[in-house]
């Protein structure tokens, strides 16, 4: 059995939904007809914002997201925002062959989307960050992706500045003050993991 077909097998089990695209344009597609009519909010994610979701999305529906918000709103209100609307998508950082997803977060916004208040959460991500164990996806989620994003948005953080792993650090604009593992899907809402066979986000 090959790792993709583990990894799905194991998300069944746990209780998520999984659609499987091998191109991101593929998913941006699927995701624009299932999502129709509906408030949703937008955790930071350089995948969905690869796949152009915001520009598709939002012609048929309210989207709130921290990334294309109006101009004159803080970053605090939009996020808000995000938390209160029907649906919400957002990638991971890394996730397990045994069914773990795994997220970091400096502000919250994000992994506060993904576990309550929605009718549905999407996991939007590339198979670049599938990883055998869960050690290997939190060791991915803090030595690999966080230091990638804080050299994304420009902050001098050690990890960003060094560029190579997690150093503990207290740097104000640290991205990494929560990790939350989903072990199973949120009782009360309905996930979906949509899983793209590219490599896409950091």
């Amino acid at each position: 059995m090959d790792r993709e077909t583990r990894f799905v097998q194991a998300l069944t089990r746990r209780g998520y939904e999984v659609t499987i695209f091998d191109t991101g344009a593929a998913a941006a597609e699927y995701l624009d007809k299932a999502i129709d009519g509906k408030t949703v909010g937008f955790g930071d994610s350089e995948t969905m914002l690869s796949m152009g979701l915001y520009d598709k999305l939002a012609t048929h529906n309210e989207v709130h997201d921290p990334m294309h918000r109006p101009e004159g709103e803080s970053f605090r209100a939009n996020a808000r925002k995000t938390l209160l609307t029907d649906v919400f998508l957002t990638s991971l950082n890394a996730m397990s062959e045994t069914g773990e997803l795994v997220n970091i977060d400096g502000t919250g916004n994000r992994v506060a989307g993904s576990l309550f208040g929605h009718e549905k959460v999407y996991f939007v991500v590339g198979l670049n960050k599938l990883c055998p164990t869960l050690d290997d996806a939190i060791y991915r989620a803090r030595n690999v992706a966080a230091p990638q994003n804080s050299a994304r948005h420009g902050f001098s953080n050690p990890c960003a500045v060094a560029g190579d792993r997690c150093y503990d650090c207290s740097a104000k604009d640290r991205i990494c003050n929560a990790l939350v593992v989903h072990y199973r899907k949120m009782r009360g809402i309905r996930m979906e993991v949509v899983l793209i066979r590219e490599a896409l986000g950091l």
